[in-house]
Formats: C-alpha cells, structure tokens, sequence
C-alpha cells in the first residue's frame, strides 16, 4: 500500500530543488566570472584579486546546493 507524502514533506522537497537551483546558478555565476576575468588576460596580481573575491562566493554555492540536496532527499526519505 502506498502513502500520500504529507504536504510539508512535499514542500521540503521543492525547497530543497529550489535551494540547490539557487546554488548551481552561483556555481555558473563563477564559472563565467573566472572565465571573463581569464579572457581580459590579466596579469597576475589582478587575476589573483579576481580569485580572490570568487573563491568566497563559490564556496557558498557549493553550500547552498549541498544543503539543497540534502533537503531533497531527507524529504524523499522521509515520505
């Protein structure tokens, strides 16, 4: 016999997929930000600058789709 997921488990599942979208957008966010940054050929203490202020956000992301993830599937575990 099969359960209807309750409808919090349901929006935790959507939260989720919308925390992780919102993450991967960041992760394309710096990909294209270091990618700009490669192709104005910079040199390297301004490439490193660029780096610097990327590395921050890019961990974020990774966060964030993490966490979407785990949303996702605790709420799929669980309904």
């Amino acid at each position: 016999m099969e359960q209807d997921a309750s409808p919090a488990l349901d929006a935790l599942i959507w939260a989720g997929t919308a925390v992780s979208l919102l993450g991967l957008l960041g992760l394309i966010y710096c990909i294209i930000r270091v990618s700009r940054a490669k192709k104005a050929g910079l040199n390297d203490e301004e490439m490193r600058d660029v780096l610097k202020k990327v590395v921050p956000l890019n961990m974020g992301a990774l966060f964030c789709s993490v966490i979407g993830l785990m949303m996702v599937i605790v709420g799929i575990f669980l309904a």
